[in-house]
């Protein structure tokens, strides 16, 4: 009986040997992916400056106004919104289903605020 629990306490010994080794393999992979994304990330930001140094008649415009155009950070914002994620404090960084405008973050990139 003792032979046998040492046995099995050996097995589960080799099993979580096996289980940690594989932990740390994908650990290292995820770190790989994260370090890409955010170069990729950092390079696009870059290009997306680039592309509108080269057409600067393409800045975004508020579309109500039409004249005043958007401040950078709410263009990165706008930028977000157009690749489908949600920008407003409710639903932030969750995918928009079936890209349906929300209200909540139109009023954040186009809405007027005051600093009072």
């Amino acid at each position: 009986m003792s032979k046998d629990l040492y046995e099995q306490l050996s097995d589960i010994e080799q099993q979580a040997k096996l289980t940690f080794e594989g932990l740390s393999e994908m650990k290292a992979v995820l770190a790989e992916v994260l370090e890409k994304n955010a170069e990729l990330k950092i390079e696009n930001k870059h290009l997306r400056e680039h592309l509108q140094e080269l057409e600067p008649s393409a800045t975004p415009q508020t579309g109500k106004e039409g004249a005043q155009a958007l401040s950078k950070s709410k263009q990165n914002l706008q930028n977000l919104y157009e690749e489908g994620f949600h920008i407003c404090p409710y639903f932030y960084g969750s995918r928009r289903e079936n890209n349906e405008p929300c209200a909540f973050c139109n009023d954040v990139i186009y809405g007027e605020r005051t600093n009072d």
